[in-house]
């Protein structure tokens, strides 16, 4: 057991990262300020690297600044850890039931987790409105076992993603352990899914709390072929090590992995049997090895998987074709995943499969009415269409000029203006939590005539019973796109489809990877487009303008079509990861399988959401364009295996 004294340690033990965003206007003299706004964001730049000199002195030249509280938030914020107290609950005090006051009480909650002081924290933790921060949920159940309250399952629960783990997490797996309430597998289990995910820092910190050492871990994850390659001791630590290890050699050599399980699974327990061969099939499902169900995933039943594990054995089921598994990985699933509109989906179908209609029919109805990819298809199994629903009574316009009188819109305004649009979404989205769905397609109305497209599809996005979709699916530079369209013989609906996930509209975006514009662009792949259509004088500096982006995008997006046989899920795949591995992906189907399969069984998560949102989104512009109702699945289409052939598009 681990000492009261020794938990507190590990709460101040785990090291702090700050994010720090550069500015240029940081580096500016202060006599190099143009205006107000020039020192405001300046004062931004310094509170976030935590500058609390920097940003007393900027703070001070902003007496009469257009947004005060955010003023004397970034006064504050540096100096949270240090503050008296009274000065925290007077600024909330002041700005009490506005965005940042929620966010001062979220730093502030983390600084009493971080102290432990949970008197405080449980008065305060109430009163946090959006309740979004992972750690404060970790020092919330923390405090819940300090008064002797059972929190195991809630923390099994909420501890899936390690990479967010941060301090509260961590000191909420020591406090559990010292409180009895996990055991030994528990924390292994963690660990196994920290080694999972790749978080070996994470493991690192697990590793005394399961009664293994710093280098034990490290070892099994960053030298599995050596553990493997060792005579296995025969103690439950060595084993879960060995699994670990499994796991980690899997993710270049499932083959490798699993003949090194089969050569000491006598030795080890039927729970750590089926352990192992679950981290060797995950691994096998992401590399899509046809094997990974027969061989692998086979000797899984009965144990708890991850997510990931347990999604996967769902995924190579429908890839393989085999609805009985289907049906049976989906039923193994925890209620709240197999409640999702995926498996809801793909749980119908496998008991349409079955021969049982009447179920199958009641889950695609209870999901036919979301206007998400599996709602599309739900309702198409349903013997309908995908239309456009009938709007609601036209907005009147004093309902419009109502937003603009609304405190938190215009301070979100200001913050578009300013480029800010971190603090823009936080105040936009704050006000829109006391509104009525007319109110948001009144807001998503002004949001259109202040030219900020985002704001206006997420906000009109949110309603359910009055919907306009116009707002959730524009089509600015309609002119332009008819004619580029037209000429290249593209499909107009899924261009527009596909700008609405890359860039919600917003003509100056940029991904952490460098892709730019309405169409998310990479320099690379501008260059090689202008080179190929004959773009005179191209110069990377270009696709930031609307038309160029538009012109290369559609042009590229015409190449990868071409390239992939005219499929649009593999086209659209091939945009987001790039040409090489969608054709990768074909080649290892065994069987032709239709598009919502292959779409559902991509191995990265982020163009796998990426594909079905792309599709979903072009099935409704279609049916905007063409005023008449549109099937996703045959969008979809099928895809049949092919043999990998190299390409030259990047």
């Amino acid at each position: 057991m681990f000492s009261k004294k020794w938990i507190v340690g590990m709460m101040f033990a785990v090291a702090a990262v700050v994010l720090c965003e550069p500015a240029a206007l940081a580096q500016k003299r202060p006599s190099s300020f143009v205006n107000d706004d020039d020192v405001f964001l300046a004062l931004r730049d310094a509170s976030r690297r935590d500058d609390a000199a920097a940003a007393a002195e900027l703070a001070d030249r902003l007496p009469n600044y257009a947004i005060p509280s955010y003023v004397d938030y970034f006064r504050l914020k540096p100096r949270i850890s240090i503050a008296p107290e009274g000065e925290v609950r007077d600024f909330l005090r002041r700005y009490e039931g506005t965005a940042i006051a929620d966010r001062l009480r979220n730093d502030w909650l983390l600084e009493l987790g971080r102290r432990g002081d949970f008197v405080t924290f449980d008065e305060q933790y109430p009163q946090f409105a959006l309740d979004d921060d992972l750690q404060l949920k970790c020092y919330a159940l923390v405090s819940r076992i300090n008064k002797g309250v059972q929190v195991a399952a809630a923390a099994r629960t909420l501890l899936v993603s390690p990479k967010d783990y941060g301090n509260a997490c961590m000191t909420l797996i020591a406090t559990l352990v010292q409180s009895g309430q996990f055991s030994t597998e528990d924390v292994w289990a963690q660990l196994r899914l920290a080694a999972e995910t790749n978080q070996v820092i994470v493991a690192r910190r697990l590793a005394n709390l399961a009664g293994a050492s710093d280098s034990q871990v490290v070892q099994a994850i960053e030298k599995g072929p050596l553990v493997l390659a060792q005579r296995v001791p025969d103690n439950p630590t060595a084993h879960q090590l060995f699994i670990i290890a499994a796991g980690r050699v899997a993710r270049t050599s499932p083959e490798q992995a699993a003949s090194a399980v089969s050569n000491v699974e006598a030795r080890l327990t039927p729970a750590e049997r089926a352990l192992a061969w679950a981290q060797i099939a995950l691994q096998a499902s992401l590399k899509l090895m046809p094997e990974a169900t027969a061989q692998y995933w086979s000797r899984t039943d009965g144990v708890a998987l991850s997510a990931e594990g347990y999604q996967w054995r769902a995924r190579m089921a429908l890839r393989n074709g085999d609805w009985k598994l289907v049906r049976q990985a989906i039923d193994a699933m925890p209620p709240a995943m197999a409640a999702e509109p995926t498996w809801v989906y793909w749980r119908g179908r496998a008991l349409k499969a079955a021969g049982d209609g009447e179920e199958s029919q009641r889950l695609f109805q209870s999901i036919s009415d979301q206007t998400n990819f599996y709602g599309q298809l739900a309702l198409e199994e349903q013997g309908e269409q995908i239309s456009i629903p009938v709007a609601g009574v036209p907005l009147a316009a004093t309902e419009i000029s109502a937003m603009a009188g609304n405190q938190g819109l215009r301070r979100a305004l200001k913050f578009f203006d300013l480029n800010l649009r971190f603090e823009a979404v936080r105040e936009w989205n704050w006000e829109l939590r006391r509104m009525s769905e007319r109110e948001h397609l009144a807001a998503a109305e002004f949001a259109r005539q202040n030219d900020i497209l985002d704001r206006m599809v997420n906000t009109s996005d949110r309603t359910r019973t009055e919907r306009d979709f116009t707002q959730r699916f524009p089509s600015p530079f309609r002119d332009y796109m008819v004619a580029r369209t037209t000429a290249l013989g593209l499909d107009m609906a899924w261009v527009y489809g596909l700008i609405r996930q890359e860039s919600r509209f917003i003509m100056n975006a940029r991904s952490h990877v460098g892709a730019t514009g309405l169409m998310q662009l990479m320099p690379g792949t501008a260059r090689f487009v202008a080179a190929k259509i004959g773009m005179a004088n191209f110069n990377p500096s270009q696709v930031n303008d609307v038309g160029t982006n538009l012109e290369l995008g559609a042009n590229y997006l015409n190449m990868v079509l071409r390239d992939l046989d005219g499929s649009q899920a593999l086209a659209t795949a091939a945009y987001n990861a790039g040409p090489g591995r969608p054709r990768s992906w074909r080649a290892s189907l065994t069987r032709t399988v239709e598009g919502a399969v292959f779409a559902e069984t991509i191995p990265f998560a982020e163009t796998r959401g990426y594909v079905k949102n792309v599709l979903s989104n072009a099935t409704y512009y279609a049916a905007l364009f063409e005023n008449k109702p549109q099937s996703l699945k045959a969008r979809l289409g099928t895809v049949a295996p092919k043999g990998f052939t190299p390409t030259e598009l990047p």
